[in-house]
């Protein structure tokens, strides 16, 4: 029990409670033509700061009502941050031991974060990359599997349905509320490929003309949480619906950057891969194909401090 008389379980039901119903920010300011309506979801304000609340919760939550974790065993998953993140704040609450394997090289932040929560990290060389840490999860699963339970948010098809039953309806009713229809294009990255495959896949029902524009990084430096693809033995997510991709926007850390500050200037504190998508929604109205395009402010700034993004202040927008 708490100080306040209230039990663990209580605890953990107020977080799962405060996930998504996420506000909807207008950025039409950004737009290169006037006509254009930009609005974006502001997922920072979810209790782990992440998009990633939404389907770690839907997973670690399913797992617990098959019986995952009898016996003592612990989630286990790879995760550049924002889901390990999750994971170790929702595993806290509800009393799940998490192990989680990341990348050396994730921000200070992200790792303080994760230890705070208690979660058991196994830290690989960033040398190697990201794809180096989910095989080293599985390579875990399969040698311990008395051990660990992999959650496995690349192959977990809940993960795209988190996105399907929550993001996409609140999108469809939040822009319907400011425009009366639904949104004609929607851009997104791939991590795990969940958003991009739940989102658009709500929305293309709702809009089967809706454009879904892929923002693709530069291998390196890369921008964290979002995968390149495309290239010999990258690993391509098991969820992603690729058939639902109408283009895909190359992207570099520089560009995300210099959109993160210019959000910043406004108000938004968001990290790197908010900025890319705004970048990519940028580049999609001045085209003039879509008068109204949606897109996902994925995380909060306050995650990038040590990785030297805001050491030049913000900038105000051009």
């Amino acid at each position: 029990m708490t100080r306040d008389g209230a039990s663990a379980e209580d605890a953990g039901t107020s977080i799962l409670a405060g996930i998504g119903r996420t506000p909807l920010v207008d950025l039409s300011a950004f737009a290169p033509r006037k006509q254009v309506r930009i609005f974006a979801k502001l997922e920072s304000v979810n209790p782990g700061g992440s998009i990633k609340d939404r389907p770690v919760a839907r997973m670690i939550t399913h797992a617990i009502a098959q019986g995952r974790f009898a016996g003592g065993r612990r989630l286990l998953d790879s995760s550049s941050g924002n889901a390990g993140i999750a994971y170790a704040m929702l595993g806290a609450a509800l009393g799940v031991p998490v192990t989680l394997v990341v990348p050396g090289n994730a921000s200070r932040e992200r790792l303080d974060r994760i230890r705070a929560h208690g979660a058991e990290l196994h830290l690989t060389d960033p040398i190697e990359g990201y794809d180096f840490a989910l095989r080293e999860a599985h390579r875990l699963a399969r040698e311990q599997p008395q051990r660990y339970w992999h959650c496995d948010q690349y192959a977990n098809e809940e993960n795209w349905r988190a996105h399907h039953e929550t993001t996409g309806p609140e999108i469809l009713a939040q822009v319907a509320e400011r425009i009366g229809r639904a949104p004609d294009a929607f851009v997104a990255g791939v991590g795990t490929g969940g958003t991009i495959t739940g989102v658009g896949r709500r929305l293309r029902e709702a809009n089967p003309a809706v454009r879904i524009a892929a923002i693709v990084p530069e291998t390196f430096p890369g921008i964290e949480g979002l995968k390149p693809l495309g290239h010999p033995g990258d690993l391509v997510p098991a969820i992603l619906d690729e058939t639902l991709i109408d283009e895909r926007i190359p992207m570099t850390l520089d560009r995300a950057a210099e959109l993160a500050r210019a959000l910043a200037a406004r108000g938004l504190f968001v990290g790197p891969s908010s900025g890319a998508y705004l970048a990519g929604a940028i580049e999609l109205a001045a085209r003039g194909d879509a008068a109204s395009i949606v897109t996902i402010l994925n995380d909060t700034g306050e995650r990038y401090g040590s990785t030297g993004l805001w050491a030049n202040g913000a900038q105000a927008p051009s």
